[in-house]
């Protein structure tokens, strides 16, 4: 057995505890992995004619993963290549004559040659840790009839048919840290801090990350919010406080009521613009609607930066042999998750059949922008 092992989209603390988990099991049972860098841009990039499988290729076994769960980022690098969209400035020079643009055609599909390559390189089995655009491609090749297993990673936690996803745990860690870090100077000058965390469609960060440091507003991407009711509230809790300050979290694709999410740049290969910035702009009204001045701070990567925390270690190292458990069993086209406490598999394609958002009306009141709990009985750990 032939394994080929993969890491896409952001970074998140944990991949590489998952990578060696991976690893170390199938050496258990005799089989091979090979590590293919940067992404879905390793099959699209490596081309055997020209023995280029030191930049896209690296083969594992356990004396080069032995110490790499100790730190986080992604030991196989990444990337947000998309091989059935792919821009000419990104297609690589040897394929240009191959897939031909079309005037008008932005992208070309070169899945075709990524078939190629997985049939060049003798994989049996290709396992995708990524978020739900990531895996939009592992469920295609799927479909292309390469056996596929799906892990699923984002901080957000916003992959559908599981319950976690890898990296979340210790991003509400770092943010909590931060936050409470953040309460000294933001008290110290009596301002009102506004701190902006990750989350494109989902709000879960800022929502969990609010409850567990228990600041006054939080604005979650899930509800347009009205700036100056946000004002009124935030004046009055700033008042509240002995120390006379007061702090909001917002996930970067909060939005003004009426409003739009704030992106720029260009698109990726999955359609998305970047986001960030809309902590800047509540800050700036905050400052002209109340005459407070205001700390503004993006915590942004810091949130993926460092080692795994310890439920991060857990859930990687168990996603990975759960992995391998399938390979064992024959048993392709899944996704390794988490429903209600207990590890299952689910279809593949369950990745792409919703969208993962926070339960506004069990744990968030849109009025008063803060964390609302109505029931704890019953429900999972992060609250989802």
């Amino acid at each position: 057995m032939r394994i080929g092992i993969l890491t896409g989209g952001g970074d998140v603390p944990g991949l590489n505890p998952c990578i060696k988990a991976v690893v170390n099991g199938a050496d258990e049972n005799g089989w091979e992995v090979v590590g293919i860098r940067r992404g879905w841009a390793g099959l699209l990039h490596f081309n055997p004619a020209e023995n280029t499988a030191s930049e896209w290729i690296d083969p594992l076994d356990r004396k080069q993963v032995r110490t790499i769960d100790r730190y986080g980022g992604t030991h196989l690098h990444t990337s947000r290549t998309n091989p059935q969209r792919v821009r000419a400035a990104d297609l690589p020079g040897f394929l240009k004559d191959r897939f031909p643009f079309a005037e008008g055609q932005k992208t070309v599909d070169c899945t075709p040659y990524v078939l190629e390559v997985i049939n060049a390189l003798g994989l049996d089995v290709i396992i995708a840790i990524g978020g739900d655009d990531t895996l939009s491609y592992a469920v295609r090749l799927h479909t292309e009839g390469v056996r596929v297993i799906a892990i699923p990673k984002t901080m957000d936690n916003d992959v559908y048919g599981t319950d976690y996803c890898i990296g979340f745990s210790t991003a509400v860690t770092r943010s909590v840290d931060l936050i409470n870090a953040l309460r000294t100077p933001t008290g110290s000058h009596e301002r009102i801090a506004v701190v902006e965390l990750f989350g494109r469609n989902s709000g879960e960060t800022s929502l969990i990350s609010a409850y567990l440091a228990d600041v006054d507003r939080a604005l979650i991407s899930e509800v347009p919010f009205d700036i100056e009711r946000l004002a009124s509230l935030i004046v009055q809790d700033r008042k509240r406080n002995p120390s006379n300050y007061a702090i909001i979290t917002v996930s970067e694709g909060a939005s003004m009521a009426g409003g739009q999410i704030i992106e720029y740049g260009q698109e990726d290969a999955y359609g998305h613009k970047k986001l960030g910035g809309i902590g800047i702009v509540i800050g700036d009204a905050l400052k002209k609607l109340t005459g407070i001045d205001i700390v503004n701070q993006q915590i942004a990567y810091l949130m993926r930066a460092g080692a795994p925390d310890s439920l991060d270690r857990m859930v990687a190292t168990s996603y990975g042999r759960l992995a391998i458990g399938l390979i064992g069993q024959n048993h392709f086209g899944r996704m390794v998750a988490l429903q209600s406490g207990v590890y299952t598999t689910v279809p593949i394609e369950t990745s792409g059949l919703g969208t993962k958002r926070v339960d506004v009306a069990e744990l968030y009141d849109s009025q008063e922008y803060r964390p609302k709990v109505s029931h704890l009985l019953g429900k999972p750990m992060f609250l989802y």
